[in-house]
C-alpha cells in the first residue's frame, strides 16, 4: 500500500555527503551515488538487522549501527545504470510513530525541518491505510502529528 502513496505523495529525503535516506511506515530507503562505470564486483554491502556496511571500490561509504531495527533477510540493495545503489531495509517497528530520526546512530540525522516533514508524512500514511477510500495525497497535517498523530481507534465508528 505505501508504494502507491509514495508514489502520489513523494518523498521527504534527508540529503548526505553520498546521496540521501527516506522512510516509509514499513521500509527505509537509501540511495547511494556511485562512480560512473561501477560494476557490482565493487560493491561491498552487509546489511544486518542492527547494522550496516557499504564499500565501493574498496572505500568505505558508511558503516555502522543503524537507528533501529530491521529485518535483515529482507534488505536488497541493487545497483542501478552502474551510478546509483538502491538499499530496503524492512522496518521491524512498522508503526507512523517509528520516525527514524537518523540513519545510524548519531550520523546522517535529519535536520528539525527534515524530521519535522518525515513524522507527518508518515502520519498522513497511517491515515491513508487507515482509510483506504480517500486520497490523502494532497492533504496537509498540522496539530499532533508528533509520534504518529493522535489515536482514534477507541471512537465508534
Amino acid at each position: 500500500m505505501s508504494v502507491h502513496f509514495e508514489e502520489r505523495s513523494g518523498v521527504v529525503p534527508c540529503k548526505t555527503p553520498w546521496g540521501s535516506w527516506y522512510q516509509t511506515m514499513e521500509e527505509v530507503f537509501i540511495e547511494v551515488h556511485v562512480p560512473p562505470g561501477t560494476s557490482a564486483k565493487e560493491v561491498k554491502c552487509r546489511l544486518g538487522s542492527r547494522d550496516i556496511e557499504l564499500q565501493v571500490r574498496g572505500q568505505e561509504v558508511f558503516k555502522g549501527r543503524l537507528y533501529d531495527t530491521t529485518v535483515s533477510d529482507e534488505a536488497t540493495w541493487t545497483l542501478e545504470d552502474k551510478c546509483l545503489i538502491q538499499i530496503v531495509l524492512m522496518k521491524t517497528n512498522r508503526e507512523a510513530g517509528n520516525c527514524w530520526s537518523s540513519l545510524l546512530e548519531g550520523e546522517y540525522c535529519a535536520n528539525a525541518w527534515v524530521q519535522d516533514q518525515m513524522q507527518r508524512k508518515l502520519t498522513l500514511e497511517r491515515f491513508q491505510r487507515e482509510n483506504p477510500g480517500f486520497d490523502f495525497s494532497g492533504a496537509e497535517i498540522s496539530g499532533n502529528f508528533a509520534g504518529g498523530g493522535p489515536d482514534f481507534s477507541s471512537l465508534q465508528k
